[in-house]
């Protein structure tokens, strides 16, 4: 599974998958280890429609994530507000990142 987000992070891939019992679309931003419990979690910015603004940035372990697929559809760039160095990711452990 780390993988397929590491590549669709590179390559700028929308990602689905199936989290919190929730589908969602989302644009991966980064991924490594939560510096809370050492899972690890990847940093995504969710699309689609009906998506309130506090949710749209969301925090994933990688363990609960199920139905992972890479869309190959690309997204532009990071979103704002994003920013290299996810401070709830340990730095040493970005496996990575936008």
């Amino acid at each position: 599974m780390i993988n397929v987000i590491v590549t669709a992070i590179r390559n700028r891939h929308i990602l689905t998958f199936t989290y919190g019992g929730v589908q969602r679309t989302v644009e991966p931003h980064a991924a490594g280890v939560l510096k809370a419990g050492g899972n690890d979690v990847v940093r995504c910015y969710q699309i689609g429609e009906n998506i309130p603004e506090e949710q749209e940035w969301i925090l994933c372990e990688l363990a609960k994530i199920t139905k992972l697929i890479d869309t190959e559809t690309s997204f532009a760039s990071a979103r704002p507000g994003y920013k290299k160095g996810d401070k709830d990711m340990t730095r040493a452990y970005i496996y990575a990142e936008l």
